[in-house]
């Protein structure tokens, strides 16, 4: 997958259109992140006992990793990115537009 846990990114389909956030979990099995700030629903919850009440609850839910592109650091801009091998033999992520490498 593209995205990582802890990445900036974009949204660029959907109802957030144009939001940004940081990608709180990656789901690489089912294709979809979950990002703070964005795709935010509303819940019914039913109460569990006096120490959980209920109430309407507002959370994040998941979205569809093809939906959001990566934000580069350096160029603060959405970005496709690329795969490379180091020197070292590491494999990075680097940004289509400005080659910074994004991966520690």
């Amino acid at each position: 997958m593209h995205v990582k846990k802890d990445d900036t990114v974009v949204v660029i389909t959907g109802k957030d259109k144009g939001k940004s956030g940081k990608v709180m979990e990656a789901y690489p099995a089912k294709g979809k992140v979950l990002v703070g700030g964005v795709n935010v629903v509303t819940k019914h919850k039913k109460a569990q006992g006096q120490s959980d009440p209920g109430g309407i609850i507002h959370q994040e839910n998941v979205i569809d990793a093809s939906n959001v592109m990566l934000q580069c650091p350096k160029c603060n801009k959405a970005t496709r990115t690329g795969k490379k091998v180091l020197d070292d033999g590491k494999k990075v992520r680097f940004c289509k537009k400005c080659g910074e490498i994004l991966d520690k």
